[in-house]
């Protein structure tokens, strides 16, 4: 029984034990599950993580150290003496700063309100978290946030700004990472770089705090940045828009600006609490105006100088392009258009982001100056609901250098964007003379000021009208004239004829490419007519004035630019302008074209640079001409012994003409003006004084018919300077004594039967091409063209004065020519006039008027050839009484008087009397005297017909659109 209890005993022990092992089961079970609950929300934690970061990159440290260092950095542009333009296109102002220039004040001031315990945490900050969570649950007044400045940075640099859980998740990682691999300063530095403050007094998005300074306080230092201004500053970043004090355009908003003071006291507060400001500089800072700091309200650059900035952002694009090419090892020479546009946009990205520095060759108070004239709508002509707004474009260029002072890019840039002075191409009219066809000429010793031109019809093919006679703008051909004069008065005919038959047309633009000019196509090598402006497509205000200006410079041709020089964010200079410039003419070339070219203001047809310029005695300049055809385009190109100035005037569609002497005029009277403003506002510019002459140049008078030396035949000079180089050595062959007969204005071999009264022995000219010669070309000419004026208005003026080498083309016909008719008598300042009507006899050579006097006998008084007109004016006084007839005769002498008198019928014989004749404006030397020393002006004209000769005007049009471009002088063109 005993044992049997001791067994129950024994059994009942275990059972305590098993109650013991339960419970420590039950906690042990507990435990593994609540390690794996743990586990499992770790899990589920990591897991959930995990996918959010999935698809984010495992950044590493250097990837790391260079996007948080990579930052948009704003460009700027200067002027040539370092005036800032503004800041190069972009809507934001970013500006960097080291960790040493940011002062302590700003830093205690942004981390007071923005990170306190910044040096403590390793990227987040849990304190703060639940700050911020308290505030925000609680609704309280004043949020400060619980984003450390690592946070912040991560989001700004590697994350979008939209507010996401998923966001939060991986800017916490990314804060951990950044404080692993970023010193504290290198973040804070970051950080300060990168933040928006709103938009500054000009109306850009500033970006950084030495930005926020600048456009908010108008403060290039930090350190001129007081307690209030960096509290001010330090409250922004947290809702830039909210608390900006300006809005994009600059003006001042009230509204915000209330706000961020109240923002600012916060931070002032916190930086008290912090012990970063004392009580008095806190109270101090309260009373301080910060609304009176504020920076003035500024244009954007953009706004003040659009045209300049695009131009500026255009140029030095190109150059960081060519650049990049450089070190790329391409030439930049692609097939496809898309590309060079892609790679151009590129350099034009890194030149708005990163931070360069361009400094122009502009100057500031020429910039004014021409603007001041160019922004004057009292300089224009009203704007015309038809043809829109007369522009202008214009270029001021240094000689010396090439560099580019100042432009006149239009009128209204809200108007027209595109700069006319850099991309705008249009005719040069006749401003291409002396670039395609003087230079040329001068330089080859192929004309000299005083060597003799004819201006006389040239017939040029033409495809659609078979023929095309260019005219000049005056409706006259003036024959044999002076190559100054032919320029002073910009004739068309003999620049022509320099152009394609002396210097030829390939060589002329050959030389003209040496000038710049790069617009040229493959069809103006075709164009006969280019040097008078019949181009494919025209050239550039910059590329024209350019070319001028290497006369200016003595011969010397300098590429025009405007960038000096390109400095990066680091301060380097990757590019700085070398001038290069090349002989392209010898300076005795340039004398004479400046000489040539100050007769043009003086004596040509620049008169109202002559009238309105106001600095001849101090400062002088020579310039030329141009219009196209209707004045479509007008043009002005001058230059001083430093500037060259090129104007343009036209509409932007070149069918809308200019009309009216005063548009006709415009860039006369705009480049005179022009010059006026800039030489009153920048006089420095101009320190020479004068054109100096180069060794080898000669004053020689030569004979005026042929340019070479007077012969004891010679009775007409010239006077002019020369290169000593090409002074003529030969004897003058441009006259010879000659006994001629001329008909419809034409002189002939007479035929062996022609009455001696009507031929005439005197000196006459033998040009190039003979009149004879001419009137059968052009007569052969009529034949293909469907208009033309009549033969006459194609002759020149000294038609009569010309060498004959054919002979009279009139036949007798065996009998008497039919007698004239209508023959009256009146009188005009009481001197007789007859007038009669032709006879109509094939062969007659001219008309004899007889006379008599109180019934007396009849004498001949004058004779008159074929083609003169009918018309005779003896000089009798109405006082006598007396009775006139006139007489018709052939080629072989028959004679046929007319059928009526002045007062009856009657039936003399004739008595020949015959009269010489003298040339008009002739003037023989006397037998055995030397030529008079400066017998005439230089350029003087040298063949001028009678003061009271008409031109026929003829009928019809030979005028062909596109080929031909006039000039207009003073007078009537230029």
């Amino acid at each position: 029984m005993v044992e049997e209890n001791k067994k129950k005993n024994a059994k009942q022990r275990p059972a305590r034990r098993s109650w013991l092992r339960r419970f420590g089961s039950v906690v042990k079970w507990m435990f593994i599950l609540g390690i794996l609950g743990i586990l499992f929300a770790g899990g589920a934690v990591a897991g959930y993580v995990t996918s959010i970061v999935k698809d984010d990159p495992v950044r590493s440290q250097e990837l790391i150290q260079q996007q948080v260092s990579q930052n948009a950095i704003t460009g700027f542009a200067y002027f040539r003496d370092g005036q800032p333009i503004g800041q190069l296109r972009t809507e934001e102002d970013r500006r960097l700063i080291e960790f040493n220039d940011i002062p302590q004040l700003v830093i205690d001031a942004v981390l007071a309100i923005e990170d306190n315990n910044f040096y403590e945490h390793k990227g987040i900050d849990i304190t703060g978290t639940l700050r911020a969570v308290k505030q925000k649950l609680l609704n309280e007044s004043v949020q400060t946030g619980g984003s450390t400045l690592t946070q912040q940075l991560a989001r700004r640099v590697f994350l979008n700004l939209d507010r996401t859980e998923d966001r939060k998740v991986k800017e916490i990682l990314l804060s951990l990472r950044l404080e692993r691999f970023l010193s504290k300063q290198e973040i804070l530095t970051a950080y300060l770089n990168k933040v928006p403050f709103g938009n500054g007094s000009n109306g850009y998005n500033v970006f950084g705090i030495k930005a926020a300074a600048k456009g908010i306080f108008g403060l290039d230092d930090l350190d001129k940045l007081n307690v209030a201004q960096a509290a001010y500053l330090a409250g922004l970043p947290q809702l830039p828009s909210r608390y900006s004090a300006f809005n994009g355009v600059g003006e001042f908003n009230e509204t915000a600006f209330n706000r961020a003071v109240e923002r600012q006291k916060l931070v002032l507060r916190r930086m008290l609490e912090e012990n970063k400001i004392t009580t008095s500089q806190y109270d101090e800072a309260l009373l301080f105006d910060i609304k009176g700091s504020l920076a003035p309200h500024t244009k954007k650059a953009y706004a003040t100088y659009p045209y300049l900035m695009l131009e500026t952002e255009r140029k030095a694009a190109e150059i960081l392009l060519s650049l990049n090419e450089a070190a790329n090892g391409t030439d930049g020479n692609t097939a496809d258009a898309a590309s060079d546009t892609a790679l151009l946009e590129e350099s034009r990205q890194q030149l708005m982001t990163g931070g360069y520095r361009v400094y122009t060759t502009i100057d500031k108070k020429v910039y004014s100056a021409m603007h001041s004239v160019s922004e004057n709508s009292e300089n224009f002509t009203a704007d015309s609901e038809s043809r829109g707004k007369e522009q202008t474009a214009g270029m001021m260029i240094d000689n010396k250098t090439g560099a580019i002072l100042g432009m006149i890019e239009g009128r209204d840039f809200n108007i027209e964007q595109m700069n006319y002075a850099t991309q705008m191409v249009r005719q040069p009219g006749s401003t291409m003379k002396p670039i395609a066809a003087y230079l040329p000429a001068l330089d080859a010793g192929l004309i000299q000021p005083a060597g003799i031109l004819d201006d006389a019809p040239v017939i040029l093919k033409d495809g659609s009208k078979g023929f095309h006679i260019p005219k000049n703008a005056n409706n006259r051909y003036q024959g044999l004239v002076t190559a100054r004069y032919a320029l002073n008065k910009s004739l068309n005919l003999p620049a022509l004829k320099l152009f394609i038959e002396k210097v030829g047309i390939e060589n002329a633009w050959t030389f003209s490419k040496k000038l710049g000019i790069t617009t040229l196509q493959e069809d103006d090598y075709n164009a006969q007519t280019g040097v008078i402006g019949g181009l494919r497509y025209g050239v550039s205000v910059e590329e024209l004035t350019n070319a001028y200006s290497s006369i200016g410079n003595q011969g010397a041709f300098n590429d025009a630019y405007m960038i000096e020089k390109i400095v990066d964010s680091q301060g380097k200079i990757i590019y700085q302008h070398k001038a290069e410039p090349e002989q392209v003419f010898s300076e005795q070339t340039a004398y004479l074209m400046t000489d040539m070219l100050r007769t043009v203001i003086t004596e040509g047809t620049a008169s109202t640079v002559k009238k309105e310029y106001e600095h001849f005695d101090d400062v002088p300049v020579v310039g030329k001409t141009g219009s196209t055809q209707n004045y479509g385009d007008v043009w002005f190109m001058g230059y001083s012994p430093d500037v060259t100035l090129g104007i343009w005037v036209g509409y932007k569609e070149q069918i809308n003409t200019l009309q009216g002497d005063t548009q006709k005029r415009q860039a006369q009277t705009l480049w005179a003006k022009v010059m006026n403003a800039v030489i009153d506002r920048q006089p420095e510019l101009f320190v020479t004084k004068e054109f100096a002459q180069p060794e080898g140049i000669v004053k020689k008078t030569v004979s005026a018919y042929s340019g070479k030396l007077p012969t004891d035949l010679t009775d007409k000079f010239t006077t002019d300077i020369f290169n000593a180089e090409f002074v003529p050595t030969d004897s003058d062959d441009g006259i010879s004594r000659a006994k001629f007969i001329s008909y419809n204005g034409v002189n002939y071999i007479p035929l062996e039967g022609t009455p001696d009264d009507f031929l005439r022995e005197k000196i006459v000219v033998k040009r190039e091409k003979p009149i004879q010669d001419l009137v059968k070309e052009l007569r052969e000419a009529f034949k293909g063209m469907k208009e033309h004026e009549s033969l006459q208005y194609y002759m020149p003026s000294d038609a009569k004065t010309d060498f004959p080498t054919e002979v009279d083309p009139r036949v007798d016909d065996g009998s008497s020519p039919s007698a004239p008719r209508g023959v009256t008598v009146s009188y005009s300042s009481g001197k007789a006039v007859v007038d009669f009507e032709p006879s109509g006899s094939p062969d007659v050579v001219g008309y004899r008027l007889y006379r008599s006097i109180n019934g007396g006998p009849f004498k001949k008084q004058a004779t008159i050839s074929v083609g003169d007109r009918t018309v005779f004016s003896p000089g009798t006084p109405s006082s006598l009484s007396a009775i006139f007839y006139v007489t018709a005769v052939d080629v072989a002498g028959n004679e046929t008087s007319s059928t009526s008198v002045a007062g009856g019928s009657v039936a003399a014989a004739p008595e020949a009397t015959p009269e010489p004749e003298v040339m008009p404006g002739a003037e023989a030397t006397p037998e055995g005297e030397a030529p008079p020393e400066n017998a005439e002006d230089p350029g003087m004209i040298i063949i001028e017909p009678p003061a009271n000769a008409e031109v026929p005007l003829g009928s019809g049009s030979s005028n062909n659109a596109g080929e031909a471009n006039t000039e207009a002088n003073a007078q009537n063109a230029q």
